[in-house]
């Protein structure tokens, strides 16, 4: 089983999330950020050498496979097709490793950052290709570029590294406090303790919050008189599904409530838009029966 969790600074700060999964064979399987990979890698193996002087075993061993994913409603039927193992029994953040249309070694997890159901594949990066092919030869397959991908992950509300989240921020600023177990919370023993604990008891100063139906850039400049708040919208685009504008941000925790009325900046011209729950459209992850 996987989950989302966090490497943090001694501020506080995020410097990556990542996907870790307890593998059944006796080690954890980690997917970090790729633009993040080399500094989580140096933190990684400068714990494994702190714990390997106290005698523990442990070491980082970095996997040279690809990643592919295959997202949305038809992906259960699409790689059912190519796999021998029963699908319906594997829920969401949980993975296992077996042959996928031919190609043996792989490890299907089923998570992704669309907010659909789907699968992350780490396959040998010899034979990616060919499973990518193998894939595409399915008639509802089709290639998706980032814009697409990122479209999704902010209608299902999910953060972004370098643009919502960073170094800058906490997981409590964040929304992100529930990847910290109670555990961890009594024992603060990680980077940032401290800073984070603080701000849970006597509460953030800002959050991150999600903002819809801002009008056009290209629409009058707001007349209304929404109060300007003071904040950074982080993430931001025409949803697809909603076919109005969704929005990421921060704004002092003051002004954090649902339903919130205040005014955004497009290109140098003030829009209404109200702060609004996330995700802004359900997300659709598979729970096994």
């Amino acid at each position: 089983q996987g989950t989302l969790t966090l490497l943090t600074n001694e501020k506080g700060g995020i410097t990556d999330d990542l996907i870790v999964t307890n593998t059944s064979e006796d080690h954890l399987y980690v997917v970090s950020n790729a633009a993040c990979a080399d500094k989580d890698l140096a933190i990684l193996r400068d714990r494994a050498t702190q714990l390997q002087a106290t005698g523990s075993d442990v070491h980082v061993e970095v996997s040279d496979n690809a990643l592919l994913a295959l997202q949305g409603p038809s992906m259960a039927r699409v790689l059912q097709a190519g796999l021998s193992d029963d699908l319906a029994k594997l829920s969401f953040m949980n993975s296992v490793t077996t042959t996928v249309y031919g190609v043996p070694g792989c490890r299907v997890t089923r998570c992704g950052y669309t907010g659909e159901d789907g699968v992350e594949i780490s396959v040998p990066a010899a034979r990616a290709v060919e499973l990518a092919e193998q894939l595409l030869g399915v008639a509802d397959v089709w290639l998706a570029g980032l814009a697409a991908r990122d479209s999704l992950r902010l209608e299902a509300g999910l953060c972004l590294y370098g643009n919502d989240i960073d170094e800058t921020v906490t997981p409590a600023e964040a929304g992100l406090m529930w990847t910290l177990g109670k555990r961890r919370r009594v024992a603060m023993d990680f980077p940032g303790a401290a800073v984070i604990m603080a701000q849970v008891k006597e509460k953030p100063r800002r959050r991150r919050v999600g903002l819809t139906a801002w009008t056009g850039a290209g629409q009058a400049p707001l007349t209304s008189p929404y109060p300007h708040i003071p904040g950074t919208v982080t993430s931001g685009c025409p949803s697809p599904c909603l076919g109005k504008n969704i929005a990421m941000g921060y704004v002092e925790a003051a002004h954090s409530r649902a339903g919130t009325e205040l005014t955004v900046e497009v290109r140098k011209k003030q829009h209404p838009a109200v702060i609004t729950k996330m995700p802004f459209v359900p997300t659709q992850y598979y729970m096994a029966k």
